[in-house]
């Protein structure tokens, strides 16, 4: 296994024992000790993973998780101290790919990890096997071979959740799902999260693929169910 993540966390226990943890699993891990060194850190390391906490001197999570957001698509794992869903669905609106609240067992962490990697890994095998496999609808394209997004000449830009989401979902257009379906399925484990996790990506998706009209034509609510993909 040669997977690098990077530990961002100012509570230098908490980080080394992540790190210890982590490289007993087979992973390459590096860490930082506030916001300002954990981004230096992101662009010396490259990491393939990023577990980030929230409340640290200098540059806080959010603002770190700004910074990475204009360079890269990995992962990010964010840390809340409390149960404050205010932290949470902010993480989510900057990017996020998942949360876990402090304190948490070093087993979750690691089943959190390996999930969010392995999403990765089935999105570049998948990628890889697919040439010129496209999803279109009504001036949207969907390059299941170059992991990109387009509408007209213009490239959206999708975090790794967003896309696999938008993917799955136009994968079987016009199919309801719940939010407990598309969790399990886009999510890819039990996830320990609630439902608002999938309200928050879909608006993040919604903002960046749909027209300032107000009327949804890709990404539809059906009341009282869920979320489907039409397809023109």
């Amino acid at each position: 296994m040669d997977n690098k993540i990077l530990v961002i966390d100012d509570e230098k226990a908490i980080a080394d024992i992540i790190k210890f943890n982590l490289e007993k699993e087979g992973y390459s891990v590096e860490t930082a000790y506030d916001g300002e060194e954990g981004v230096h850190a992101v662009n010396k390391f490259i990491p393939d993973l990023v577990i980030l906490d929230i409340m640290m001197p200098k540059k806080d999570g959010f603002q770190v998780l700004r910074e990475i957001r204009v360079k890269y698509k990995f992962p990010v794992i964010m840390l809340t101290a409390k149960e404050e869903e205010v932290d949470k669905v902010l993480g989510l609106e900057l990017g996020a790919d998942d949360y876990i609240t402090k304190p948490f067992s070093m087993r979750e962490l690691i089943a959190r990890v390996k999930a969010n990697l392995r999403r990765v890994d089935f999105s570049n095998t998948s990628n890889s096997n697919n040439v010129n496999d496209m999803i279109t609808s009504d001036g949207l394209i969907i390059d299941l071979n170059k992991y990109e997004v387009r509408k007209g000449e213009n490239i959206i830009d999708l975090t790794l959740r967003e896309y696999e989401l938008l993917k799955f979902l136009a994968s079987s257009a016009n199919q309801v799902f719940s939010r407990e379906q598309l969790l399990e399925e886009v999510w890819g484990y039990e996830y320990y999260g609630d439902i608002r996790t999938v309200d928050v990506t879909v608006r993040r998706l919604r903002e960046k693929i749909e027209d300032n009209s107000g009327d949804f034509k890709y990404i539809l609510t059906k009341r009282g169910v869920g979320y489907y993909f039409r397809r023109a």
